[in-house]
């Protein structure tokens, strides 16, 4: 076995399968730069490995694969300047890339949380895996961010407008939620996962599996289609705000008062990327665009400000500015979709 030096990430071999296995279980495995690299190098390596013919990914511990980045170490790199962050998601978002087109299959097992960074690690993989205890979200707005590793896309091409819902109020998927919503492939009940990961061919145990498993959990959003179609459809976020008022529905209120909760600028500027990513042609595109918009929320007040209330001092207390929606103009939101310095990533060059 090889690992990091500081054991972040195991990097393993079964059989002829590599295994990635994130190794911060206190942290719920949240992402370092030198995690990045380090899985980065071993998929490069296996890429042209002929003795390894698939990859599994995985999460050390009991609660998880992956609640995403480290956002207390992000919190302090932008109170910096930002450096350390545009760097992070420089190695982060065409590591997410390199997934998606992978030379060999590459099954991600999302049991439990499964957030944001591990969302990137892991939703944009040839086969992906949900168990009953699956907890898989974009929780970026509250935090004073936008839904990156590709999240953009995939909630922008998530039924109807189920992924304006999810992205907007950062509410969270179970397994059935994530099969209908296009960010998992395969329902494994948690119980066969030790037979799963001790498989010398993932690939060949998952079908066995599969072919014996009960069925995947209903989607509790797919019975929730009117409404959220419905309100999310309209153009701006005063007026989605509106119609989730005027529906008449305890969850459509609930909705309501989880947006009023969320940065006013990370809520427009969210919408617009999801209303543009729509119209991209790949995940490269979107990647391209959300780096855009991270570097500029790294200088943006509302990012440092979302990680401070909800994980540093944890008074759940975020004083947003802009306070309202309506001193949010559409110049602001325009500026976080320019070139930042420096350039962009060149992944769709």
């Amino acid at each position: 076995m090889t690992t990091d030096t500081q054991q972040d990430v195991l990097i393993d071999r079964i059989g002829r399968t590599g295994r990635i296995t994130l190794n911060r279980p206190r942290a719920l495995n949240s992402l370092t730069h030198g995690m990045l690299e380090t899985v980065r190098a071993a998929l490069d390596a296996w890429a042209s490995d002929e003795e390894i013919t698939a990859v599994l990914l995985t999460g050390a511990g009991e609660r998880g694969l992956c609640a995403g980045a480290d956002i207390r170490a992000i919190h302090d790199d932008a109170k910096l300047g930002g450096a350390g962050g545009r760097a992070f998601f420089r190695v982060e978002y065409p590591l997410n890339e390199l997934i998606s087109r992978y030379p060999k299959p590459y099954l991600a097992l999302m049991d439990g949380i499964t957030m944001g960074g591990g969302v990137g690690l892991s939703a944009h993989a040839a086969i992906r895996i949900v168990t009953e205890r699956s907890a898989v979200a974009m929780p970026e707005t509250r935090i004073g961010l936008v839904p990156d590793v590709g999240g953009s896309r995939l909630l922008a091409l998530a039924p109807g407008e189920l992924g304006t819902h999810l992205a907007l109020t950062a509410a969270t998927m179970t397994a059935g939620d994530a099969l209908h919503c296009g960010f998992a492939d395969h329902f494994v009940p948690s119980s066969a996962l030790p037979e799963l990961l001790a498989a010398p061919d993932p690939v060949a145990a998952l079908a066995a599996l599969a072919a014996l498993a009960e069925a995947a959990p209903a989607s509790e959003l797919a019975e929730q289609h009117g409404w959220i179609d419905h309100c999310y459809a309209a153009d701006t976020v005063e007026e989605i705000l509106d119609r989730l008022r005027a529906a008449g529905l305890p969850e459509a209120k609930e909705a309501a008062e989880q947006l009023l909760a969320k940065s006013p600028t990370m809520l427009k500027v969210t919408l617009a990327a999801l209303r543009r990513a729509r119209a991209l042609p790949s995940l490269a595109a979107a990647l391209e665009q959300e780096y855009r918009i991270s570097c500029a929320a790294l200088a943006h007040h509302d990012l440092v400000e979302g990680i401070r209330a909800q994980v540093v001092d944890k008074d759940r207390n975020p004083r947003w500015s802009p306070a309202t929606l309506a001193e949010v103009g559409t110049d602001d939101v325009a500026r976080f979709f320019a070139v930042p310095e420096g350039g962009d990533l060149g992944l769709t060059r």
